[in-house]
């Protein structure tokens, strides 16, 4: 089976070429607290998909913090200054004379001095200061997971509001702590997270709230308390265009890949080292490459354990082009996240036509189906069985490679997904209108 990468004509075609034509095409601002793609997932998601909205012919404006996003130069940025403590070299001088007199400034500063995350509190502050006298410019707001006090002002000032919510920081911050052996560092953990109930709070408060899988909209229910008619699910996408097979790279026979952040608990790195140790008595030349930066902590110290630091690669600050040809020399993908809300890095091998040995973990069986290999979370033995069948099976591996591309062309496309956001949009806004009425 042979899947061609989408070209700009399919992308239209998957479209519709035109704009659900019951109405006209939409001001959308996008806040979003911080915003760079190489800090994580919702920098990702807000690249593609206000591309994607403008393709629509959508009028897209992105505000937020710094570090900045990545955008289509079709689409307007806005950028809301914050004191950017975490890029300082010493944080604890990084409130400025000038800005002494700025109170969301300080609260910023101590917040972040005594180990807690100020930034989305802080954001949406500054944010609603932003909009007091801009609210007629836009028909919506479609917060990327700031989840902050300021959408509820934004709210009180006539705008509707949408929150999409990736996953519940819940699931992060129990995974941060239980990660940490030492009681101090499990403390700093706990207070670092203590945003999450402000989030929990302000999510309680909002009447529309996008889930980004079925797992993030059950996790919701569970463990913030929101109701379902709150919610509605529209999934994420991933770039076919960007992530697509070249068969003119020749894939090696012995190399896995695996895009995860070290030094976060959630993304299960460690149990993918600990089956990698375990496969290489069977394969003593397998590579593993990690997309992803080794930083101090528990991943760095399993690998000086097991003697094998040498032996894993990690490589970051690479493009996408660069991931792509990374995956086209790949044997076998692996997502061995013990949580995902949706999963960018399943989804991107998929549709790079690299077979997958993924988790349980939240809803990357959503994104996978029946075009992966999936097996219980945290359980490095099951993912070297995993692994190993594959790497004895080419047969397989030339089958599941195509039928995940197909898979997630089909259903998680960014023209897809912009396509069901902008009907959902039309729904709220009538219901907000109604509602006024």
């Amino acid at each position: 089976m042979n899947i061609d990468p989408l070209t700009p004509g399919m992308r239209q075609q998957a479209l519709g070429a035109h704009l659900p034509h019951r109405d006209r095409p939409l001001r959308i601002l996008l806040p979003s607290y911080r915003s760079d793609p190489y800090t994580g997932g919702q920098g990702v998601y807000m690249r593609h998909f206000s591309r994607a909205l403008v393709d629509l012919g959508h009028k897209v404006d992105v505000i937020s913090g710094p570090p900045y996003p990545h955008l289509d130069p079709r689409v307007g940025l806005i950028k809301l200054p914050s004191l950017d403590l975490y890029a300082q070299a010493r944080p604890l001088l990084g409130l400025p004379k000038e800005r002494w007199k700025n109170p969301v400034d300080w609260i910023e500063y101590i917040i972040h001095t005594s180990g807690g995350f100020p930034e989305i509190y802080t954001f949406g502050r500054r944010l609603a200061d932003y909009m007091k006298d801009r609210v007629h410019e836009y028909d919506l707001v479609h917060d990327n997971q700031t989840i902050c006090p300021g959408l509820l002002d934004l709210q009180r000032m006539g705008l509707p509001v949408v929150s999409i919510i990736h996953h519940p920081i819940t699931m992060d911050r129990k995974l941060a702590i239980a990660a940490q052996t030492n009681l101090f560092y499990k403390f700093l953990s706990w207070r670092w997270h203590r945003f999450v109930n402000m989030q929990i709070r302000v999510a309680r408060q909002l009447p529309n709230i996008i889930a980004v899988s079925r797992s993030t909209h059950r996790d919701l229910m569970a463990q913030f308390g929101v109701k379902p008619e709150q919610m509605e699910i529209i999934f994420e996408g991933i770039d076919c265009e960007t992530f697509r097979p070249m068969p003119e790279i020749t894939r090696l026979p012995n190399r896995l890949m695996a895009t995860a952040s070290a030094d976060v608990a959630l993304k299960g790195l460690v149990y993918l080292v600990q089956a990698y140790a375990i496969l290489l008595k069977q394969f003593p030349d397998l590579e593993l490459v990690v997309v992803g930066k080794l930083r101090s902590g528990p991943t760095e110290r399993l690998l000086d354990k097991l003697g094998i630091k040498s032996k894993v690669r990690f490589v970051s600050g690479v493009t996408d082009d660069e991931i792509r040809r990374l995956y086209a020399e790949t044997t076998v993908a692996v997502s061995p996240s013990l949580y995902e809300g949706f999963g960018f890095p399943a989804g991107e091998a998929m549709a790079c036509g690299v077979p997958l040995v993924a988790t349980t973990g939240g809803a990357l069986p959503e994104v996978v189906g029946d075009a992966g290999v999936i097996v219980p979370a945290g359980d490095a033995n099951a993912l070297a069985d995993a692994i190993a069948g594959l790497l004895r099976d080419p047969a397989r591996r030339e089958m599941l490679g195509p039928l995940g591309r197909e898979r997630i062309v089909r259903e998680f496309s960014w023209p897809l997904c912009a396509q069901n956001l902008t009907e959902y949009y039309y729904r709220m806004l009538d219901r907000h209108a109604h509602n006024r009425n």
